[in-house]
């Protein structure tokens, strides 16, 4: 299926992973409450965004049933009597928004039901384990052989994915898990080619897989059964949690942050990796790795929900490696992934910001090694190492897997060119929003350099030391353009007055400067070197050699006052022009 083609029925085109950010834009006080209007901005577009209207007890109500995950958030405290004072109101939005801030920052808060229904209640407002119900019940029609226990309310984190807990009627003891999920954004198979990939899943043998013991699929969604494991997966053993339990009670706070052993986190990372590589060879795309997807079974690890990928379901850690332009393949999401998993593994926790600065002490700096290859500036700034380079890492090159059972997962020459496909669209989308995220990252610092204290200050000096510039050369062009005017009026080299105060146009013009005597030669004003003598400075013309020699006829060449130099010369002016 072609990239932009248009995407099948029943295809969900809301990427639940993208991040959702809130702001309290005002405040407006009712008879009897306080209604906060709060701006809704999913992702980098300010485009999509939207309003939504909550009051105090709408908060209330969202915390209360949060406290499920053990944290302890800032939610401002009631207050019975004063709640309506502006001043009251004004503390408690800000307070309101520091709890908001905290929320969505949380990347498990962020990413649950209740979250999103709160901040955006138009595309979560269906009830995702009624749907899930209807569709189990279509399939039991058919399949009247399995029986529904329980429903396993909220054990993933994924809002369109809903378990339940199976049996077999004509085995009561025997305990399956049923997990339907709606197709997601990456879904670029076609209908025929995922129902056949679906089905061919329970065909897939690995010692490092989890089994499925049943697959199908219709239009819109897909429906797996895989047995249950009491034990739980490798998250539930490290953060000693029980498997049916809700996903925000089991790993939001943790009572005893412990990491694993070193033999444990070198045993399972390598049969984690050696997975990872069966499934490239094969050319089947996963990038779903996290420590929620692989189940425990005695000491060995298997991978679960290889389906996802089919689904077009997005990865837990997409908001992480869609920051970084060089994790844009399926192969270096599954390595980035992996860094995270063994970064729990080594610490008991996920790291508290991506990239990572600094690692704490380890029980091997073999760990350190491979953590700084996958979650380190540098990793994530110049890309991941492949698969088959971390096998040769001392961590895991040393660790000795004994399996007797052989691999198997034949997919059909026409449906591996299908997945090849599908695998490239998904890459493509992930390179999309990559560019934009950076061209997004590029602007909002330049904005902000721009916008800094120091940076205003800078264009202040610049803009001073620009406009002194501009003022001194038009000064200069002011005074060279008249100096250029006065001699090529008088055919003299000297200027008329110093540098220093350029004479003005109107005393130039009174002077007679330019002006021509009777006997056809060009007139100048001579002036002595006091100021005492410009009184008695007189015009003489060019065939005079000095004022006491005059010619005959000419009325510019007698000796006369300035005020009788030219008939245009202002009489009052005349103590001006004295100083001049």
């Amino acid at each position: 299926m072609a990239f932009m083609e248009k995407p099948p029925a029943g295809k969900v085109l809301l990427d639940d992973t993208v991040p959702l950010t809130a702001a309290i834009e005002a405040s407006q006080s009712l008879q009897s409450h306080t209604e906060y209007i709060i701006r809704v901005q999913r992702g980098i577009s300010v485009e999509n965004s939207w309003q939504i209207v909550r009051r105090y007890s709408d908060f209330d109500l969202l915390n209360n049933s949060l406290q499920i995950a053990g944290l302890s958030l800032p939610l401002p405290p009631k207050k019975l009597i004063g709640n309506m004072d502006r001043e009251f109101i004004a503390e408690r939005q800000k307070g309101l928004q520091n709890y908001l801030n905290v929320i969505t920052t949380n990347h498990v808060l962020s990413n649950c039901e209740l979250v999103k229904k709160f901040l955006d209640p138009n595309n979560y407002s269906a009830n995702y384990t009624e749907i899930a119900l209807q569709q189990v019940s279509m399939f039991f029609r058919s399949e009247p052989k399995w029986e529904v226990v329980e429903p396993l309310k909220d054990i993933g984190w994924r809002i369109r994915k809903k378990y339940f807990l199976m049996k077999i009627k004509n085995q009561p003891k025997e305990r399956l898990v049923l997990s339907w999920a709606d197709l997601g954004p990456d879904k670029y198979l076609s209908d025929k080619d995922f129902q056949c990939l679906i089905k061919l899943l329970p065909s897939c043998l690995h010692p490092y897989i989890y089994r499925v013991t049943f697959a199908t699929a219709n239009e819109s969604s897909a429906l797996l059964i895989r047995m249950f494991n009491e034990k739980g997966t490798l998250k539930d053993l490290i953060y000693k949690a029980k498997p049916k339990d809700p996903f925000l009670k089991k790993y939001c706070n943790p009572k005893k942050i412990q990491g694993l052993e070193l033999q444990q986190i070198k045993t399972y990372g390598r049969q984690i990796l050696e997975v990872l590589k069966f499934l490239h060879d094969k050319g089947f795309p996963y990038g779903h790795l996290h420590a929620s997807n692989v189940m425990l079974d005695g000491d060995t690890c298997r991978l679960l929900d290889l389906e996802n990928s089919l689904l077009g379901l997005p990865s837990f850690y997409r908001s992480y490696f869609s920051q970084f332009r060089k994790i844009n393949t399926l192969e270096s999401v599954d390595v980035h992934c992996f860094g995270h998993l063994l970064y729990e593994m080594t610490y008991g926790r996920p790291p508290d910001s991506v990239p990572v600065d600094s690692f704490p002490p380890a029980p091997s700096m073999a760990v350190v090694a491979v953590l700084e290859s996958t979650l380190s500036c540098e990793a994530c700034k110049n890309g991941m190492p492949t698969v088959s380079r971390l096998l040769q890492m001392p961590l895991f090159s040393d660790v000795l897997l004994t399996t007797s059972e052989k691999p198997q997962f034949k997919i059909p020459t026409k449906l591996k060119e299908a997945l090849r496909i599908a695998k490239e669209c998904i890459e493509k989308r992930l390179i999309e929003e990559q560019k934009q995220i950076h061209q997004h990252r590029r602007l909002t610092r330049a904005q902000s350099h721009h916008g800094s204290e120091e940076e205003r200050k800078k264009r202040k000096i610049l803009a001073r030391k620009k406009s002194k510039r501009s003022a001194v050369e038009n000064s200069e062009e002011y005074s060279a353009k008249y100096s250029n005017s006065n001699n090529s009026g008088s055919g003299a080299s000297s200027p008329l007055t110093s540098p220093s105060s350029p004479t003005p146009p109107s005393t130039a013009a009174a002077l007679g400067l330019g002006k021509r005597c009777k006997e056809g030669k060009d007139v100048r004003i001579t002036s002595t070197a006091s100021a005492s003598a410009t009184s008695s400075s007189l015009a003489s013309c060019e065939h005079r050699g000095a004022y006491t020699a005059s010619a005959p006829g000419c009325e510019w060449c007698e000796p006369r006052g300035l005020t009788q130099l030219h008939p245009e010369f202002p009489k009052g002016n005349f103590e001006e022009s004295r100083n001049l």
